[in-house]
């Protein structure tokens, strides 16, 4: 029996994409902020998009997934700055005061 590990692999990739996702979008909040989330759809909307341009299937199906991971986390960049408000994760006080100086 052949088996085709064509979508285990591709959805090991996205996990991986989604996992590496959480993490940008804490730090990126933590270091950056949130305001800088159209920035960022606007990236992942180019990167999705780059993805229709590559003749490679892996090529393209990767980039896609990394594309829509980055559109995700750019939706999710306001969500975390109210967790951070909540106190649910913790905020970056130099940050904080480098804007109010």
């Amino acid at each position: 029996m052949n088996t085709n590990a064509t979508g285990m692999l591709a959805g090991i990739f996205m996990l991986l994409a989604i996992g590496a996702g959480f993490m940008w979008v804490i730090k990126l909040e933590y270091h950056i902020g949130a305001h800088i989330w159209k920035s960022v759809l606007f990236l992942g909307i180019v990167v999705s998009l780059a993805s229709g341009l590559f003749s490679s299937f892996w090529a393209s199906a990767l980039l896609g997934i990394v594309g829509g991971s980055v559109i995700w986390g750019a939706t999710e960049l306001p969500a975390q700055e109210e967790r951070v408000r909540r106190g649910l994760f913790p905020a970056n006080l130099k940050r904080q005061q480098r804007g109010k100086a």
